[in-house]
């Protein structure tokens, strides 16, 4: 059995080196190895003997040990790239996990979102001594759209102050440039002028720590859970619910919805790669006009029913 380990180990190893040669993300690559490796340890068979049938019971045990259909999937997606990887690298030569099936996900599950108003309140609570800093992180957040991800990897050569534009460097490893509004640039520049000076080489982080350090993921999640938990106390409306860093990208496409960007344009904004990850916006446009027809019906005469 202990060679089995060994034997497994020595592909997770290829597996991760080819996931970092993709350009996986951290978080992604730990993942994909944590699900790939109890996959493994339920299977005693060899790579290439591998057949749906043991996908489909691994998957089986996840569910009854209590993984939801979007955590089935995640493991299925997760064995499917290691196969791939694999036979990419000639080691095996099928991939036993694609004729297994995804789990149907509930669809047009509306994205949390802030209001205008508790957005501009979320804003004005953030004080302290990187006041400054952490406005400008999540102003790109909610005005420019920006994950956590590309908030951290941002540079100060990827912001160009003569077309007030920035470059992301998004997920897939694909560069998007984004127009800044005058009042977005302002901040930038400041965050800018108060910058601790960065100890990094080359490649200068546009958001730095008090060490001197890029600014870590974990950091910006950090920050603004402290400042949604107190927004939470003030308002009914967000307690018992998930608010996180992430619920700023969904209002800045929220805003844009409603204002009446299309959905392509809105696309390219926010770097999704495909259109329907972008289309989920379109139903809370949709809500949008409900409730806004719902307020309305409250002015109609009484009794003019038929």
């Amino acid at each position: 059995m202990g060679q089995e380990y060994e034997y497994d180990d020595e592909y997770l190893e290829l597996f991760d080196s080819w996931m970092k040669d993709q350009g996986f993300t951290k978080r992604t690559q730990r993942a994909y190895l944590g699900d790939v490796r109890l996959f493994l340890g339920s299977v005693e068979k060899s790579l290439a003997s591998m057949e749906a049938l043991d996908v489909m019971r691994f998957l089986t045990k996840m569910r009854q040990g209590g993984a939801g259909d979007s955590a089935r999937n995640r493991y299925l997606s997760s064995i499917r790239t290691f196969f791939s990887a694999l036979i990419e690298l000639q080691i095996v030569q099928h991939n036993p996990s694609l004729n297994v099936k995804k789990s149907k996900v509930e669809k047009n599950q509306l994205p949390t979102f802030l209001s205008e108003q508790l957005l501009a309140v979320f804003l004005q609570s953030i004080e302290g001594k990187y006041q400054i800093r952490n406005v400008a992180m999540f102003l790109l957040m909610s005005y420019a759209g920006l994950r956590v991800s590309e908030l951290h990897r941002l540079n100060i050569a990827d912001f160009n102050r003569s077309t007030n534009t920035l470059q992301v460097f998004g997920k897939g490893r694909k560069w998007r440039a984004i127009p800044l509004p005058n009042e977005l640039v302002k901040v930038l520049n400041r965050a800018l002028s108060e910058r601790i000076d960065s100890k990094s080489g080359a490649e200068q982080p546009f958001f730095v720590s008090q060490f001197g350090r890029r600014i870590s993921i974990r950091m910006i999640q950090t920050i603004a859970e402290k400042y949604f938990e107190e927004l939470k106390k003030q308002y009914v409306e967000l307690q018992g619910k998930s608010v996180s860093s992430h619920k700023l990208r969904h209002t800045f496409a929220t805003m844009q919805v409603l204002a009446g960007t299309d959905i392509r344009t809105l696309q390219e904004l926010l770097g999704h790669a495909s259109i329907q990850t972008t289309q989920i916006y379109t139903h809370v446009g949709d809500k949008q006009k409900q409730e806004a027809m719902n307020r309305v019906s409250a002015f109609i005469p009484v009794g003019m029913g038929i």
